[in-house]
């Protein structure tokens, strides 16, 4: 499930990123401002270990054995 997870953040990330560069290109240089948002979310996470998409993720899929079946914010 993990694994699923780290792709599915790292699609997410790359999408953003990519997306706000071509916009930024094509469209409004106001646009790069999401990417470098991004970036800076990137270094947070790495230093706290805190990170925003992980835990939408968590919320959306929960470990198998992490709570039982009456859904997603259950605790």
């Amino acid at each position: 499930m993990m694994n699923q997870k780290r792709r599915m953040h790292d699609a997410i990330v790359g999408v953003l990123v990519t997306a706000g560069v071509a916009l930024g290109h094509y469209v409004s240089a106001h646009w790069l401002i999401l990417p470098a948002v991004i970036g800076v979310t990137l270094i947070q996470s790495g230093l706290t270990g805190f990170c925003p998409v992980y835990f939408a993720l968590d919320r959306l899929m929960p470990s198998e054995g992490a709570s039982d079946s009456s859904g997603c914010c259950a605790k």
